[in-house]
Parts: structure tokens; sequence; C-alpha cells
């Protein structure tokens, strides 16, 4: 949820700004801004809509002249989506200009204590408390702080979480960013510096970046080509960052002919599971490798207890991740929303790990829970997607995911790599305690035979619209499954909710008879995900309930499976594979008749509606 973008060096800063905005887009906003400092002094353009409505207001301004600037795409928190709460904002004097990602818990004292001093406040955001804050010490009329001393001293003040960037008229060729809470990293270019929010605003410039930790502030210089960098705590104290390598390329965050990210991210799905697998099973040892376990292994062996945490969808690869660590590595297990975790009294025993689930590894909510069982003595694991991520940093160990960026908000790849690497870790755990060398390595074929399958049932792409479209107009739909397929129920929902707006839930095929059965009638679709396995009969016993009722039965069934075509109106045919792998066929008919739906509603599939990326807030 929101963005940031900010450069200084040698080029004119709008083109780089626009271009910065335009990747972020997909994180969701709902207004965007650019301030630039250069001859004229500093200049800002703020707009409601999409960055297209800000370019189009740069290009009838003449645009912003100079080569240091910041600019912002906002999702509305504190005050409705209007121009003047859009940023950056500016101090009092109009000196300074901010962009500012995460919210200022203490706003309220702040703005009182500025309104005292005789500032003024125009919006309705508690950004621009933190402008006029460090606007304040930095001109004191005249006597005041340089900029970078006026960034730590007024975040000495704050409360709350932040990625911030801010320039200065009286600081040509400076720019000045800090992080707490919320990811901010730096680009290192030629005589140049790139900021940003998220690493597809930079991929295109550079690919060596810095990941500012929390309370580290960064001053940025580029005067007469020198380019100088300088980072350090807010109070002050000098640290030196390390450098990264961004895992990403331009090409992988295009469309490549495609009309949606989404649709390209389902479709890449063979290729991507392929290279979250790649060097890591080893067929013929019977094992598998996870370099970044390796250290911890005899702690994960001698583990009591897993606890599993994420929101959303890492919340259902967190319920599918207990199953199979249950299930393979005969381990106790549970699975906790990171938004409930941290603020009840949890029990951490001796043995415990958590393993935090986000694709991002930024996701507010499950960095909080992480923190907290770290702080309890847990071993921490992370399995995150993005390299460098604030997760991957302050975990113990853990294990990317290595699917490539995902720009649409809904994920999908994510949570098949996801998936993918919580089967690794199983089969990692469970072939050190009691699972034979010959039991692993016939997982391990049937793993490496999952791309395969996953392209057959993409071949149904075209059928699952025909089929969704006879029943996209329903507003109220059902999604069941049993064991290793119940988590895939509420994923579904989660899909279809996300960019459809259709009303849909998912829970245990067997729930459905303590309630929900009152809701079916001839016009509720149900889809049920029913592959054959221990819970099969189970599964058509619930569905021929449905039935008798009048419900539409959508079924998700093994490709061989005729019996399923008596009771059920459609199928979705996925190959056969053991059942604790079957989630990851499983869940892509359902990827695919969400997207379809969203289609054919007339959606905008890449930003759905109140949403975001990453969510970087509480």
């Amino acid at each position: 949820m929101c963005g940031i973008v900010a450069y200084v060096g040698p080029k004119q800063a709008q083109g780089t700004l626009l271009e910065g905005l335009k990747r972020l887009e997909y994180r969701g906003y709902d207004s965007a801004g650019a301030a630039v400092a250069g001859p004229e002094g500093l200049k800002t353009v703020r707009s409601v809509g999409r960055v297209s409505v800000l370019e189009n207001m740069l290009n009838e301004a003449g645009g912003l002249s100079g080569s240091l600037g910041i600019a912002h795409t906002r999702w509305a928190t504190h005050g409705s989506p209007t121009q003047l709460n859009a940023h950056p904002h500016t101090d009092t004097a109009e000196t300074i200009a901010l962009v500012h990602n995460g919210i200022i818990e203490n706003y309220v004292a702040l703005r009182t204590y500025l309104e005292k001093r005789g500032h003024t406040f125009y919006s309705e955001t508690d950004t621009e408390v933190l402008a006029k804050l460090i606007g304040d010490l930095h001109t004191n009329n005249g006597n005041g702080l340089d900029l970078e001393s006026a960034v730590h001293s007024a975040l000495q003040k704050v409360t709350g979480a932040y990625a911030m960037a801010v320039i200065s008229a009286r600081e040509p060729g400076t720019l000045v960013v800090a992080r707490k809470g919320s990811p901010l990293m730096i680009g290192l270019g030629e005589g140049s510096y790139i900021a940003a929010s998220d690493a597809s605003a930079i991929i295109a410039h550079t690919t060596q970046v810095i990941a500012l930790d929390d309370y580290q502030v960064a001053k940025l210089t580029v005067i007469e080509g020198s380019a100088e960098m300088r980072t350090t705590t807010i109070d002050n104290v000098p640290v030196n960052p390390k450098v990264l390598d961004l895992d990403m390329s331009l090409e992988q965050i295009e469309l490549d002919g495609y009309g949606h990210f989404m649709l390209k991210e389902i479709m890449e799905q063979p290729r991507t599971l392929t290279n979250a697998m790649r060097g890591r099973l080893d067929e013929r040892e019977g094992r598998v490798v996870l370099g970044g376990l390796r250290e911890y292994a005899r702690d994960l062996v001698r583990a009591r207890r897993f606890i599993l945490t994420g929101q959303g969808t890492a919340w259902h690869a967190g319920l599918i991740g207990e199953y199979l660590l249950e299930d393979l590595a005969k381990v106790p297990c549970e699975t906790e929303y990171a938004s409930e975790f941290r603020y009840r009294n949890p029990v951490i025993d001796e043995g415990t790990v958590m393993i935090a689930i986000s694709q991002s590894g930024e996701t507010a909510d499950t960095l909080a829970a992480l923190r907290e069982a770290r702080e309890r003595g847990a071993l921490t694991l992370g399995v995150v997607n993005a390299v460098g991520s604030t997760i991957s940093r302050e975990t113990d160990a853990g294990v990317y995911l290595h699917v490539g960026p995902e720009i649409g908000v809904a994920s999908t790849k994510a949570f098949i790599g996801q998936l993918a690497v919580l089967t690794e870790i199983a089969l990692f755990i469970g072939r050190r305690k009691f699972l034979s060398q010959d039991v692993v390595s016939k997982y391990i074929e049937e793993l490496t035979k999952l791309p395969d399958c996953i392209a057959k049932v993409l071949e149904q792409s075209d059928y699952i619209r025909d089929q969704t479209a006879k029943l996209v107009e329903r507003e109220n739909w059902l999604f069941l499954g049993r064991g290793y397929n119940y988590p895939v129920a509420l994923e579904g929902a989660l899909k279809l909710k996300e960019i459809s707006y259709i009303h849909a839930e998912g829970m245990p095929a067997a729930e459905m008879k303590h309630g929900p059965i009152a809701l079916i009638d001839k016009d509720m679709p149900v889809v049920f995900v029913a592959p054959r396995g221990s819970q099969y009969e189970k599964v058509v016993s619930n569905i021929e309930e449905v039935r008798a009722r009048g419900g539409r039965i959508i079924a998700v069934a093994d490709e061989d499976d005729t019996n399923i075509d008596q009771y059920a109106e459609t199928v979705f045919r996925v190959p056969h594979v053991p059942e604790p792998l079957q989630p990851i066929i499983t869940t892509i008919p359902l990827q695919l008749l969400a997207y379809h739906a969203a289609v054919i509603r007339g959606h905008d599939v890449d930003k759905p509606r109140n949403l975001a990326k990453s969510v970087t807030v509480e």
C-alpha cells in the first residue's frame, strides 16, 4: 500500500519519478503527487486518481524542472482521497517537501504542539504533521538545523511506522530518507540514487540496492557529479549497510502480451514452480536440500512444536503447511493469524519454531508476530519471496520462494511457491526423523511432475471461462473441501471475493451442515474441491446433500473420475497426485475461475478496489 519514489542525480527528476510511480501502480492507491527542487525553487503537483491524471497535470503546467525530486502514490488512511490529502506535503514555509508511508500514531499530540507554535494545517493527514515538524526544525526563522539533523531530531519525537523521503529548497542535491516499519530501499546508480518502497521502481536503473533497517536514516547527496551517501541511526550513529543484488529483471515486471498481470502470473506457474524447486530436490539420494536451513537442521528435528503465521493467502498456505508438517514430519503444529497472535499472550515453550509466511516479506502483522515469537525464545524461519526483505533479514533462517516478482494484487504464483517450499520443509524434517529414503524419493519424483500437471490444468482456461460465465451473476458462492483441500476452498473463496467482488465463503465441507446449508437454493453456486483421497466418499456425500437442495455444483476432480459426473453440473479436471501435493494442483482451476469472473464482470483485475499488494501498516 502506498508507494514512494525519490531521485537525486544528474538527470531531470520528473521522468524517473513518473516511471517509478507507474511501476508501483499495482500496489493500490487513490491519489498521486510529485515535488521537485530546482532552479525555480520547490514545486509540487498533486492529483486524485491514477498516475496518468498526475502526468497530464504536469504536462499542462509545463513540467517540474530539477534533478532532485520525490513522488508518491497514496492509499487513504488519515483523510479521504482529495488533492489536499495527497502527498507530497510541505512545511509552513514551503521550504521542504515530504512523502511518507505508514502511520504516525502520536500525530494528534504533535499537531497540537505545532499549532501552538503558529503552524496551520490544511489536510487531514498525519503526514502533514511530520512535514511541518521537520520544517519547523529545519527553518526555525533562519536558524534551523540542516535537513539531515532536522530529520534525526523529528524522528526521535515520532511514534509509529514510517518510510519517508524529504527534500529541501535550501539544500540542492540532497535527499534524506528514513525507515521504521515500512519498507524502503536505495538503488545505487552511476552518479545517482533512486529510493523507493518497492524494487519494481528501481530495477530499470540498477540491480544494486541497500535495504534500510528500522530506525535508519540515509543522506544522499549528488553535487557536480560527486555522489555521497551517509547512513546513520535516528540517533546519528553511523552504520554500514549491506549492498544487495535484486533477484529480478525488468522483463519480469512487464505484461509480455498478457491482458493482466494476474493472468500472466497464473500462466507462468509451471515455470515458477520449477524455479521454486530447482536445486532443492535430490531424487537419487532421497533428500531435500535447503541450504538456508542446514545450520538449524538439528534444532528443527528436535522441535516440539511449530507455529505458522501469515495473513490472507499466506495464512491459507500456513494451514496447508500445518497438514504437511503433521503428516510428513509428525510434529505438533498450529496456524495463527499474525494479526491476532501478537495481541494475545501466546505460550512459547522451549523447542517452539515459528514459520513466518509472506510474499513481500514486509507484511506488518506478520513481522510483528515474528518479533513477538522471537522475543519469547522461538526459533524463527521465513518463507518469503522478496530477497532482502525485512522478514528475511530478521528471521534466524529461511527459504526463498524464487518465483519472481508478483505484480497482481491477488496472489497466485507466490501461493503455489509457498506450498512447494512448505512441502520441501516438511520432507526436509521428515527425512531426518522417520521418513525412509524410498518414501522421500517418491515424493520428490511426484513434485518434479507438478509443473507438467499444472500446464495440463491451464489448458482448460477457455472451458473454465465459459462455465464461469453461466454463473457469474450469482452474488453468493460457497467453496467446500476436506483435509488438505479445505484451505484450498478458503483460498478459492478469497480469490473470488478479491477481484470479482462476489460474496464467497470457504469452509470445511462437513461444516456446511452446521448452519450454512440453510443458504443453499437453486441460485447458489457451490464449488467442491473433490479429488480422490482419504475423504473422497465423504465429500461425495456432501455433494449429494447440496444437490438435493438444488445447489449449482462445480467440482474440482481427478481427470479420470467419471463417478463425479452424475453429481456435478460442471467439472474442472486435474491430474491425480498424492494427497499432500493436491493443493498445488486443485488451486489452479479456482484461480482461473476467479480471474475470468472478474473479467466478465468488467473489473480491473490487477487493481481491485480497496486492496493493496503489500499491507505494511496494521
